[in-house]
C-alpha cells in the first residue's frame, strides 16, 4: 500500500535484529526464510498504519510516520506477530526498536538531521525484543495508546551522540517479553567522555571510514591528522562514543592540550585513568599493569603539545596487547614499532 512521504514534524521508527549475525553463521538457509518472515511482518505493519520505508539495511528497518499513535501502533502489531511467529531453527527473531518525533529534512525519499541521529542513537541502547521512546514520541502518544499497551518510564541516560541525556520510556505489550537488561548506554559502560553542548552532525562518510579501520584486529593505533580547526576532536570524541560497546574495559579520552613537557604524557593517561603513583613502583610500571589484560580504547587528543612523546606510545602497544590507540594530532607520530599504526588528513570540518 503507498502512502505519501511523511515531511515536517515526523515520527521515525527505526527497528533491528539482536545476534542476526550469529543466526546467520549458524543457521544460513533456516535464516532466509526467517528474515522473509521477519522483513513481511515489519513492512505489513510499518505500511497498515500509514508508513513510509525509506530505507533497509541488512534486517534493519527505517521507517516514517505522519503521526506518533500510527508509529507506536505499528511497532505493537509488528511486536507482538513477531513474538507468536513459530521461528523453528532459528529461534525467536527478538527485534529492537527505537521511536522519535522530530523536524528532519527529507530529500529524495530519504531524511536527514538531528532526529535521524537520534533515533538511531536509542535504537542502540535497547535489547532485542524492547521497544524505546524518547521524552517527544512518548508526549503524542501517552493518551492514545491502544489496550494492552502501556509506557513506563525508565529515567534519563546519556546516548552515544555526547549530547544532552534524553529521557526514555518503554512501551510494554500484554503477552511480550518486557523484562531487559540495563540499557547500553554511556551511563553503563567504562568511560570519561565529556557531554557535548551540541549534537554531533556530518561527517558520517568519515565515522564510518575511521569505524573500519579501527574494527580491523591489525590496526591498534590510528592517528587522525589535521591543522587546527578541523574538528579533530569532536570527531574524535563521536568516534570513542559509537564503538564504545567494542571495548569490554571501556573508552577513556585523554586530553593534552594543558602540557608540553613529554615527560608528563604517562602521568596524565594515569590520572584519567583514576591510577596514583605509589612508592612500590613508578607510575609507568602501574600504568602498563593496569592495561596489560585490558581491551580498551585510549584517545589521547591533541598529540602534537608533546610530539616527541610518540615513543611511549609505542612501548604502551608493545606491552599491552589489547589495547587500541586513537591519536589527534596536528602532526603524524614519527615512529613504527610495527606495521598497526595509520594515520590520515581530515578535511575541514562542515
Amino acid at each position: 500500500m503507498a502512502h505519501s512521504i511523511p515531511s515536517g514534524t515526523v515520527t521515525f521508527l527505526f527497528t533491528d535484529i539482536e545476534s542476526s549475525t550469529k543466526k546467520w553463521e549458524r543457521h544460513p538457509a533456516a535464516m532466509r526464510g526467517a528474515l522473509a518472515r521477519h522483513d513481511e511482518i515489519l513492512r505489513g505493519a510499518i505500511e497498515c498504519n500509514s508508513g513510509y520505508v525509506f530505507k533497509t539495511v541488512g534486517d534493519a528497518f527505517c521507517a516514517a510516520f505522519w503521526t506518533a499513535p500510527n508509529a507506536v501502533t505499528a511497532i505493537i502489531k509488528a511486536q507482538t506477530e513477531l513474538h507468536a511467529e513459530d521461528w523453528g531453527e532459528t529461534g525467536e527473531l527478538k527485534v529492537r526498536a527505537s521511536l522519535h518525533t522530530g523536524a528532519a529534512d527529507e530529500r529524495d525519499g530519504d531524511y536527514y538531521g538531528i532526529p535521524v541521529n537520534r533515533v538511531a542513537r536509542l535504537l542502540s541502547a535497547g535489547h532485542g525484543g524492547q521497544t524505546l521512546l524518547s521524552l517527544p514520541a512518548y508526549e503524542l502518544v501517552r493518551d492514545f495508546l491502544p489496550e494492552g499497551a502501556a509506557l513506563a518510564e525508565l529515567g534519563e541516560y546519556r546516548l552515544k551522540d555526547l549530547a544532552r541525556p534524553e529521557r526514555i520510556f518503554q512501551l510494554t505489550i500484554t503477552g511480550v517479553e518486557s523484562d531487559f537488561a540495563p540499557l547500553e548506554t554511556l551511563d553503563s559502560l567504562p568511560n570519561n567522555l565529556p557531554v557535548q553542548p551540541t549534537p554531533f552532525i556530518g561527517r558520517e562518510r568519515e565515522v564510518r571510514k575511521i569505524r573500519n579501520l579501527l574494527g580491523r584486529s591489525e590496526v591498534r593505533l590510528l592517528t587522525l591528522t589535521g591543522p587546527g580547526g578541523t574538528g579533530k576532536t569532536r570527531l574524535g570524541l563521536q568516534l570513542a562514543a559509537d564503538v564504545i560497546d567494542e571495548y569490554a574495559d571501556g573508552v577513556y579520552h585523554v586530553g593534552l592540550d594543558s602540557i608540553s613537557n613529554h615527560n608528563l604524557l604517562i602521568n596524565t593517561i594515569s590520572h584519567a585513568l583514576g591510577l596514583r603513583e605509589s612508592s612500590d613502583q613508578p607510575i609507568e610500571e602501574t600504568l602498563k599493569s593496569f592495561l596489560r589484560e585490558k581491551q580498551m580504547l585510549l584517545f589521547l587528543d591533541n598529540f602534537e603539545q608533546i610530539i616527541t612523546a610518540a615513543s611511549k606510545v609505542g612501548e604502551l602497544l608493545v606491552d599491552c596487547s589489547m589495547l587500541t590507540i586513537l591519536v589527534t594530532s596536528r602532526e603524524v607520530l614519527q615512529f613504527r614499532p610495527s606495521r598497526n599504526d595509520l594515520s590520515g588528513d581530515l578535511p575541514p570540518a562542515p
